[in-house]
């Protein structure tokens, strides 16, 4: 009984210990990404200790096939705990919070169909995309305007209007490619450095890249632009909120992006205040 249960182990072991190889083989989005993005970490954790343990008794590191298979073990263990943590955790097996408890598409679609309008704003960026993004240098979720949509579940004949957030410059955190990453000194010269506020990391930052920008624009069929920062980039820019106010090098600037995205650019942040903004969509007709 016991042999036949180590053998199962085993089985589903090597089964999820090939799962993060299929996908990187790949080289595509899959459940199987999915499951390596949520299970793997603490897997890989909890495989250490089973390895740890087993090569004290044995007095020597398993064979790699063992190893791949007490990985998968530990992705499998760690996939079960997580599940049941999750379900215990749902919202609807609590009676004391059925009263805060909605169906979210039913408020948003009838909200829509009587007439109104409902702002869906979406979180990260997407080059962060599980699905779409720069991986492994990603979040866990989609966080492209079909993901947003996805998780609020309304399709997508309801939209009107995407609208796609841009800085005028670029930065990232942690690893990952960053095409023309500037040194961060010339970065400090530029005014372009920033650290963040949460956790006191410094920003990796490069130029404003138009490639990029593109496939952000294409990926998300964006129908709207919108920039923020410009004043970091032209100091002469801060706190306008007229366009005609704008320095002619800003202004050639938000002219050249336009052009070249075939897109409006209707929104234009100046400032670090709400209400440091530019706004064009009535100027544009898209309002």
């Amino acid at each position: 009984m016991i042999a036949s249960t180590m053998a199962s182990m085993i089985v589903y072991g090597l089964v999820l210990g090939l799962v993060p190889v299929a996908a990187i083989w790949s080289s595509a989005p899959s459940w199987a990404v999915t499951a390596m993005y949520l299970t793997i970490p603490l897997g890989t954790l909890a495989g250490n200790l089973i390895i740890g343990r087993l090569t004290d008794v044995i007095g020597r590191k398993p064979s790699f096939i063992v190893t791949l298979a007490l990985y998968g073990v530990g992705s499998l263990i760690t996939l079960l705990s997580v599940r049941g943590s999750v379900y215990a955790l749902l919202g609807r097996d609590h009676p004391e919070l059925k009263s805060y408890l909605a169906s979210v598409p039913d408020m948003v679609l009838n909200v829509i169909e009587a007439g109104g309008k409902i702002l869906v704003e979406g979180t990260q960026g997407t080059y962060l995309s599980l699905y779409h993004g720069e991986y492994p240098y990603v979040t866990s979720r989609n966080t492209t305007a079909s993901g947003v949509l996805s998780e609020v579940g309304v399709g997508p004949k309801y939209v009107d209007q995407v609208i796609v957030v841009f800085k005028a410059y670029v930065t990232r955190v942690g690893g990952g490619p960053l095409e023309g990453e500037l040194p961060w000194e010339e970065a400090q010269r530029l005014g372009i450095a920033e650290i963040a506020t949460v956790t006191g990391r410094k920003r990796r930052s490069a130029p404003f890249n138009l490639k990029l920008a593109k496939h952000a624009v294409r990926i998300n069929s964006a129908t709207q632009v919108a920039i923020t920062k410009l004043d970091s980039l032209f100091t002469e820019a801060k706190g306008v909120k007229e366009y005609s106010k704008l320095p002619s090098e800003a202004k050639k600037w938000i002219e050249n992006i336009e052009a070249e995205l075939g897109v409006p650019v209707t929104l234009i942040g100046t400032g670090e205040d709400v209400y440091d903004m530019i706004d064009l969509r009535k100027e544009k007709g898209v309002m």
